[in-house]
């Protein structure tokens, strides 16, 4: 009998050593004029709200244009050059290689033409004419900015920065690192819509997925879902024109500003969203992309297999329609 009794003991205490399965922990909040969510799996909550927020807090002082206090605010204002952090350094560095990658579709010295599209920390009443934009568009090359060490350097004074096309997909990238520096291994971590995710969902240990929202008739309308998609490891994000636009005298004008022309994008594309293996890459080049138009863009992710996309576009008739990479469509395989 002791014999048993002992087996049964091991038994026992081996039945008591097996580890919990993760649970999902929410935290939500508001940041950078949007709401974010991080969801993960643990068996413990381990993550604080005061930590993120502090995170946040920082990234804005460093990246808001629409804080008068913040390190590109006084970049901008100043004639020179300023010592600037490493959060700011980190998108200057990514946002000199999206230009260079994209011919200077994506450029964030266009902050002088997007505030005079009304896409700035000031209100616009009209739309500029066709000199305005001549003349501003005479700030506007990445080529007058360099980086040395920590000094932002123009050189020109009229040079200004914007860095809204990128700062979202970075501050997601940021706050993954935190994540994992905490030992978590499963998440997905979104701001303004701006997405990272790694990992499975738990309980269950299934595949993340992420819906793509389809463009409403009116801005009175609520989004409904166009596809479910179960991405790889990695980020999604999300450039729209029906998103975000300026109005004025019953016009719509749409945030994509080509930096090449210094004019709002306009071809076929509503919609495109771009996966790639951090958020700071599928932030720059979502909207780079949508300045492409369709059959550029997809030849484009050709020659760029690292990134993947899907497009919603209006055919010739009208009719809304959508297709997508061929690395997009593995993606799209679960319904």
């Amino acid at each position: 009998m002791r014999p048993i009794l002992i087996l049964l003991l091991i038994a026992c205490c081996l039945a008591g050593r097996q580890p919990r399965e993760k649970q999902p922990w929410k935290l939500t909040g508001f940041a950078q004029g949007t709401s974010w969510h991080i969801s993960y799996y643990a068996t413990d909550s381990i993550i604080a709200q005061a930590a993120v927020d502090s995170i946040l807090t920082k990234l804005d002082s460093s990246l808001s244009i629409y804080k008068p206090w913040s390190l590109i605010t006084r970049f901008n204002q100043c004639k020179h050059s300023l010592e600037i952090d490493e959060h700011l350094a980190n998108v200057v560095r990514a946002s000199f290689t999206a230009s260079r990658n994209t011919y200077g579709i994506f450029d964030i010295t266009i902050q002088p033409v997007t505030q005079a599209w009304g896409f700035g920390p000031i209100k616009v009443t009209k739309m500029p004419d066709t000199l305005t934009i001549s003349n501003l568009m005479q700030c506007v090359d990445v080529r007058y900015l360099s980086l040395q060490g920590s000094t932002l350097i123009k050189q020109r004074p009229c040079v200004s920065i914007d860095v809204n096309g990128i700062a979202q997909g970075y501050s997601v990238d940021v706050l993954a690192g935190f994540v994992e520096s905490k030992g978590i291994a499963d998440y997905m971590i979104e701001i303004g819509g701006e997405i990272r995710l790694k990992g499975l969902k738990y309980p269950g240990a299934k595949p993340m997925k992420i819906g793509i929202e389809a463009p409403a008739e009116s801005e009175f309308e609520p989004s409904v879902m166009q596809r479910i998609i179960c991405p790889a490891d990695g980020a999604v994000t999300t450039s729209g024109s029906y998103r975000k636009f300026f109005e004025s005298g019953g016009q719509k004008v749409s945030h994509i500003i080509d930096a090449r022309t210094g004019f709002p994008a306009r071809n076929e594309l509503i919609s495109v969203t771009v996966w790639a293996a951090d958020a700071i890459t599928a932030d720059a080049y979502d909207n780079a992309l949508m300045a492409m138009g369709l059959e550029k863009a997809l030849q484009y992710l050709q020659q760029h297999p690292e990134m993947a996309a899907y497009f919603i576009y209006r055919e010739k008739d009208g009719r809304i329609a959508d297709t997508a990479s061929t690395f997009f469509n593995k993606f799209m395989s679960v319904e």
